[in-house]
């Protein structure tokens, strides 16, 4: 018998009866389709996380006070406006082509009768180019505000829309930080997720206005005035690890770090966190998955019930083929190829429901864009049809080890 002849029967041993057929498949339905609803949506995590990360630039080093694995050493690190004076030398640090220090805390805002607390930062003009940000109205800070130590601020878009009403214009209004009114100038455009979360929801002030008002207190031991965070952006992306030795070789003789002692500061290329979130995310989508696929094993074993039923029911015919010269090869493959096509069929329903799936998944969320992909859709249908092989290899074991005289006198 030849194998086109194996999947015609199969079809129509199928066929006559439909709705047992259909409620067999509906197990590897539901699977397939949640394996690439779920894996699509991780997909799509992984390319939300790629996209944010990029949107800031490949060639950024975010240079802060103290060690990942913690201090050994007793003294406090520290970060001070000399350590950002001396990056910004290009005869020490040659490779970097804009240099943006921060200074970072939170407090509480008051506009009106609307109060929030949240982070407020003193940056100096050069951030909105290292960071790659965009002003959506008004201005940025100047150089003058920072030689003025003017009390003007902007606003991250979630802030803004925190303390104003909505459709209402910002510029020229006043805010309280800490009690201090600070004028508004402008509003940041909004940008989501970022190498640390989301920084819509920051407040932008002077670095000085920040150092002499808000966070007087941030000094260090001989009384220069500390930072949080140092940006770096270097020239070229292939001058990274160049331009971290150079800042880690400054920083070391800076703090009188002797050569066996560890680093009191830390360098995080911006590459390094891509690829530490992708690594996150690609176990999560791997996760929801196998979570998934869980559907297909109970498939599976819909499957082999209602193959072995099939045997029970057909048991007279297996007889009469095998009575007529069928071999045992034949019955086997016969039973097989209708657990592999049902499998096939409800996979590709899968697929359909599947793709309809991550659809509304991507309707639902805002930020995220669900991505299905070939190599989804594949393993997906190949480990439907793998299932039913899997499970189908007992029922049609035990049909064509069927014995053809206690087959035909089977009722």
């Amino acid at each position: 018998m030849t194998f086109g002849e194996s999947i015609r029967i199969a079809l129509r041993a199928l066929l006559s009866n439909k709705l047992r057929a259909i409620l067999t498949m509906l197990g590897i339905i539901i699977g397939v389709g949640a394996v690439i609803t779920l894996m699509s949506a991780g997909k799509g995590v992984e390319q939300f996380v790629a996209e944010s990360f990029q949107s800031v630039g490949s060639n950024l080093l975010f240079v802060f006070p103290g060690s990942l694995e913690g201090s050994s050493g007793t003294r406090r690190p520290e970060m001070t406006m000399g350590d950002y004076r001396a990056i910004t030398d290009p005869f020490l640090v040659p490779d970097a082509s804009g240099v943006a220090p921060e200074v970072s805390s939170r407090a509480d805002v008051l506009a009106g009768k609307r109060n929030i607390r949240t982070d407020i930062s003193g940056v100096t003009p050069e951030f909105l180019a290292v960071r790659n940000k965009e002003v959506a109205l008004g201005d940025f800070l100047s150089q003058a505000d920072i030689d003025a130590r003017s009390r003007v601020a902007v606003l991250g878009s979630e802030a803004y829309a925190d303390l104003f009403e909505e459709g209402s214009y910002p510029v020229g209004q006043t805010v309280k930080i800490n009690r201090i009114p600070f004028r508004v100038v402008g509003v940041m455009e909004e940008q989501g997720g970022s190498s640390f979360g989301s920084m819509d929801g920051t407040i932008y002030v002077p670095l000085t206005t920040a150092q002499s008002r808000l966070y007087p207190s941030f000094r260090s031991r001989t009384g220069e005035p500390l930072l949080s965070t140092i940006y770096v952006q270097v020239a070229d992306e292939a001058l990274m690890d160049q331009a971290s030795e150079q800042i880690t070789e400054l920083l070391r003789q800076r703090h009188n770090i002797a050569y066996r002692d560890e680093d009191d500061f830390t360098i995080i290329k911006q590459t390094d966190i891509l690829s530490i979130f992708g690594d996150i995310t690609g176990v999560l989508t791997i996760f929801l998955g196998s979570i998934a696929a869980i559907s297909l094993v109970v498939g599976g074993i819909g499957i082999m019930n209602i193959m072995l039923v099939s045997v029970t029911e057909r048991t007279r015919e297996i007889g009469i083929r095998k009575a007529v010269g069928a071999k045992r090869r034949d019955i086997l493959v016969q039973f097989l190829v209708e657990a592999v096509v049902l499998s096939i069929i409800g996979g590709l329903m899968g697929v359909a429901l599947g793709v309809a799936g991550s659809q509304i998944v991507s309707s639902l969320a805002d930020q995220l864009t669900t991505v299905v992909t070939a190599d989804i859709v594949l393993l997906s249908t190949g480990v439907s049809a793998g299932v039913g092989l899997l499970f189908g290899i007992y029922p049609a074991f035990r049909a064509a080890r069927l014995n053809p005289i206690d087959a035909l006198r089977y009722e």
